[in-house]
């Protein structure tokens, strides 16, 4: 699928995914991305760990190109960081690369942002009646069963994808009750019972 404008991405490779599957890597990219950029003290604390772990991870992150200084932030010693792109992309090879160290780090990925999607759904579902009447019934848990073969998910997904492209960057994005929305998208096949 192409890039969309505006959205930079990052293709994983082996390499670069070897060093992006670790846990407080994934958490530190996700924090940068959401949150936009910040010191190692300041995500420490966001995320509970050691400043000295966090800094260890972010220069790691840097060596593989997902994060990088911000120079219009922080003075003296102080070194902010910010992401580097918006998204990364999982090229289907890696899944039948046959370096099990490749297809592990994979998995790794794959089970971390999986946690990641429970993690957010679970935190909107403890807070989702402090949000105002306006967001009540808007949002969306819905799940589909579908008899497809490969080539029509793979359509489905792209073109669901495609959809969701065209609401980035909209006029309404600036509206004074705009809020971020996180939206997931699981597709995977499941053995009928």
């Amino acid at each position: 699928m192409s890039e969309p404008e505006g959205f930079p991405t990052r293709s994983l490779d082996p390499r670069s995914l070897r060093g992006l599957a670790h846990p407080l890597r994934i958490q530190l990219l996700r924090a940068l991305r959401t949150g936009g950029p910040a010191t190692a003290s300041q995500l420490a604390e966001k995320l509970g760990e050691s400043s000295g772990a966090t800094s260890y991870h972010l220069r790691q992150l840097a060596v593989y190109g997902f994060v990088e200084d911000d120079p219009t932030r922080g003075k003296g010693r102080e070194r902010w960081w910010k992401a580097a792109t918006q998204g990364v992309t999982v090229d289907e090879s890696l899944s039948l690369n046959p370096d099990p160290a490749v297809r592990g780090a994979l998995d790794l990925y794959f089970h971390e942002i999986a946690n990641n999607h429970t993690q957010e759904l679970s935190t909107y579902l403890g807070t989702r009646h402090d949000w105002g009447d306006a967001w009540i019934g808007v949002s969306d848990m819905s799940d589909f069963t579908l008899r497809l073969p490969p080539e029509k998910l793979r359509e489905l997904d792209t073109r669901l994808h495609a959809l969701i492209e065209t609401y980035r960057g909209i006029e309404e994005a600036d509206a004074p009750d705009a809020e971020s929305v996180r939206i997931h998208l699981h597709a995977f096949p499941q053995h009928e019972n």
